[in-house]
């Protein structure tokens, strides 16, 4: 009786000690276009918001918000943001933003980098001829278990294939001076499907979640609907990539709607993480 009761209390003490899980995702926002009509942002705005709530997402890497949309879902109680507009490094154009519960993620460290061969400051090159092209990244430390990683936003262009080639090279490199042994998420929207040399270049660095995952993936193939209800939906071209030492309980690319309109152009695309358990899962502590 004694050394049953003591196994329970060991047991009871595990379960309590245990680290919740962490729920990540990437989340192309499309961008508040007037001419989307009813599908323009303040008819989603609720939506993608009651989303974010529901799922309980602790980290929401977006792409495409413009400064207004930013603002609405940094407003949401509990919530901060880092990143730049990618016109101007400020508040201009489209950003890729990185969002996440002050309650569970503490920040450490922050920046951007342009997807061009001058990185530091906005800028186009390669063959890009439409617009700018950004990465945000944020260094944080999970309350719940000490543990630091490293998280990037990322959105590559959408018609230049070299611009996507040398954008998965410079990504990586960053990836590697900036995680420095830390966990990895690189989530966003690689315009690009996975036969690809872009996403290969990326694969031949971190691994591909959906891959990794310890329950079936749940949702479409496809990550990309255009707005239609009628979509195929197998279209991949948005990715959550980790390090080793990430363990991905679960993937699931999710296709919410209400009254037959999607939240966005594209799926969010959401992952459940514990740390460790796929080889070193990085340094612990941190301020």
């Amino acid at each position: 009786m004694r050394a049953w009761l003591l196994a329970l209390l060991l047991s009871m003490a595990g379960v309590a000690q245990a680290t919740p899980p962490l729920k990540v995702a990437s989340y192309n926002l499309r961008l508040n276009d007037a001419g989307d009509g009813p599908n323009a942002w303040p008819h989603r705005r609720e939506q993608v918001q009651a989303l974010i709530r529901y799922h309980r997402l602790d980290l929401v890497a977006t792409q495409e918000g413009l400064i207004d949309q930013i603002r609405d879902l940094e407003a949401m109680p509990g919530w901060a943001r880092v990143g730049v507009g990618r016109d101007d490094g400020r508040e201009g154009g489209e950003h890729s933003a990185i969002f996440f519960r002050r309650d569970r993620l503490a920040l450490e460290d922050h920046g951007d980098f342009w997807l061009s061969a001058t990185p530091d400051q906005p800028s186009m090159s390669w063959d890009s001829n439409c617009c700018h092209r950004l990465a945000t990244w944020a260094r944080l430390r999970d309350r719940a278990s000490g543990q630091r990683f490293i998280a990037f936003s990322v959105h590559f262009d959408h018609e230049a294939a070299v611009s996507r080639r040398e954008s998965a090279r410079l990504l990586v490199q960053r990836v590697q001076a900036l995680s420095k042994g830390l966990p990895v998420l690189c989530l966003g929207d690689f315009n690009a499907t996975p036969d690809s040399e872009p996403v290969a270049i990326m694969r031949a660095a971190l691994r591909d979640a959906r891959e990794l995952s310890e329950s079936p993936p749940y949702g479409p193939v496809g990550t990309f609907n255009a707005f239609r209800w009628d979509a195929p939906a197998d279209e991949r071209i948005d990715y959550l990539f980790v390090s080793p030492g990430v363990r991905v309980l679960d993937y699931a690319v999710l296709t919410d709607s209400l009254r037959g309109r999607y939240t966005s152009d594209h799926f969010p695309l959401v992952l459940t993480v514990q740390w460790g358990g796929q080889g070193d899962a990085g340094a612990k502590g941190g301020r």
